[in-house]
This record gives C-alpha cells, sequence and structure tokens, in this order.
C-alpha cells in the first residue's frame, strides 16, 4: 500500500513557517505584506476561492484586500482597477479571479497585472522566467507539488517523469519544474498515443487532465510516486481526483488523496509567493 502525501499536513507546516516570516516582516518594517484578490461576478465556487484565501491571509497576518466588481463591470474598468492596485505600494500581490465574465478577455487581465505583482506567476514575463530559470514566483500549483515531494524527501534527479495534461497554469510549468530538478520529463494530453504505455514508465507520475478517476493501477508503474491534481466533482457530490485512488494505492509507493492532496498546498503557494513579493520591495 502506498504512504499517503500529505498535503494538509505539508500545508500546515508551510503555514507556520511563513506566518513566523511575516511577524518578523512586521517587527523590522512596520508593514506586512498585502494581497490584493478580485473577483467579477458572483461565481459561486469562485466566490468559495476568494474566501478561502481571504481566510488563509488571515492565518499567517498577511493583509487582504478583496474587491468584489459586478458582472457586468467593462474590461476597461476592471483594467483601470488593475492599473491602481499596480501604483499602490502596500499592494504586493495582485489576483484576479478566473474564469472572468465572457466580455472581458483573460489574456488583457493576465498582461496588465504588473509581472513584480502577478503572485499567480501568469504574466508572459514570470512564464519566461521560469522557461529560463531566473524566476521570482512560479505557479502556486506546480510549485506546491515540489514542496510535497521535498517534504517526503522524493528525489527527482535522473527519474522518469511523466505529466498528463500541458495547461498554462499546471502541466506546461509543472514539466518545467520536474526538468530543473533533472528528471527525464514527458508531457502527455488527450491526443497521446498509446498514453497508459507511457504513464507505466513513469517513477514520478503528474496527473492534470481533469477527467475522474482517468487512470488506474494498470496506467501506473509498481513503486511510482503518483501525484493527482485533479478535483472533480462527481454526480453523487463527492470528490474524485483524475487517478482511481482505489486502485493506485495498492501499486504506488506515494500518492496524493483527492481531497487533502495537491489542492492544500495551491494557496499555501500563494501566500509564500506575496511574502516574496514584499521582500524584493524591501
Amino acid at each position: 500500500m502506498a504512504e499517503l502525501i500529505s498535503g494538509k499536513l505539508v500545508s500546515s507546516w508551510k503555514r507556520e513557517q511563513i506566518k513566523a516570516q511575516v511577524e518578523e516582516l512586521r517587527e523590522k518594517h512596520g508593514a506586512v505584506p498585502g494581497l490584493a484578490v478580485i473577483l467579477v461576478g458572483s461565481d459561486p465556487a469562485s466566490s468559495v476561492y476568494v474566501r478561502n484565501k481571504h481566510r488563509a491571509c488571515a492565518e499567517v497576518g498577511i493583509r487582504s484586500i478583496e474587491i468584489l466588481m459586478p458582472e457586468e463591470t467593462t474590461e476597461a474598468e476592471l483594467l483601470e482597477k488593475i492599473r491602481e492596485l499596480n501604483d499602490d505600494p502596500a499592494v504586493n500581490g495582485i489576483l484576479v479571479q478566473l474564469p472572468l465574465p465572457g466580455h472581458i478577455s483573460e489574456e488583457k487581465v493576465i498582461n496588465s497585472i504588473s509581472a513584480a505583482k502577478d503572485v499567480d506567476a501568469f504574466h508572459p514575463e514570470n512564464v519566461g522566467r521560469i522557461v529560463t530559470g531566473g524566476y521570482k514566483f512560479l505557479p502556486c500549483t506546480p510549485a506546491g507539488i515540489i514542496t510535497l515531494l521535498d517534504y517526503y524527501k522524493i528525489d527527482v534527479t535522473g527519474k522518469r517523469c511523466v505529466v498528463v495534461g500541458r495547461s498554462n497554469i499546471v502541466g506546461k510549468p509543472m514539466a518545467l519544474l520536474l526538468l530543473e530538478r533533472n528528471g527525464t520529463v514527458t508531457v502527455c494530453h488527450s491526443r497521446t498515443k498509446n498514453l497508459t504505455d507511457i504513464t507505466r514508465e513513469a517513477d514520478i507520475l503528474v496527473v492534470a487532465i481533469g477527467r475522474p478517476n482517468f487512470l488506474g493501477k494498470d496506467a501506473i508503474k509498481p513503486g511510482a510516486v503518483v501525484i493527482d491534481v485533479g478535483i472533480n466533482r462527481l454526480p453523487d457530490g463527492s470528490l474524485a481526483g483524475d487517478v482511481d485512488f482505489a486502485s493506485a494505492e495498492q501499486v504506488a509507493s506515494y500518492i496524493t488523496p483527492v481531497p487533502g492532496g495537491v489542492g492544500p498546498m495551491t494557496i499555501t503557494t500563494l501566500l509564500q509567493n506575496t511574502v516574496n513579493a514584499f521582500l524584493e520591495t524591501v
């Protein structure tokens, strides 16, 4: 049976470190990092995410600025608000909750956020820095996964790593971070032929494809480390990952559960990115 990789445990450990770091900054500089989160509209899932981020900031002492804008907000109005936050020295991180209403260009919005305050690491400048290795921020979910691997002393060097999914938010940056750690990386996606033949070669398998229980034990090499990024709502209301946990844990050496695996690390990494942005200004 696989050993569980607990995102709850590691997130709690990491947040204690961040809390101590923020308190030290308060004592030394008389100020704390500030994170502004913009929500346009009232999408229920997005509203939950924003509340969770607000609570996480309060937990570690980061100043949280919630900006709620109506669904009918124009693109120009949103871009103006971002410009104001870019110019506000008390705001170190800016996050616009996605998805946005259809009449607003996500690309324009992401590009308008100052690269120095882009704590999601979606701005093209920050994406480029990830490719070259000179980054200041890392996308929250892939960076959180690296923290999990480090905590459990799972060495990437020389390992065959397979990433299933090629999104800009998870798949692509995850592949780059594993490559930076000296893994030999293959990226698969919805059009990959003979997918399970490739996944069965992985020493470290990261699955971020958004399909519940998509891969089971037959797709996993015995002894592999399995990182399941998926969070899928089933018809009965329960949550499932992209990996069939019940079968996969029989053959994996380590595995992340859903929920309680990768998820808790995403917001925790956002907090660390906000602290790092503050440190760039002092």
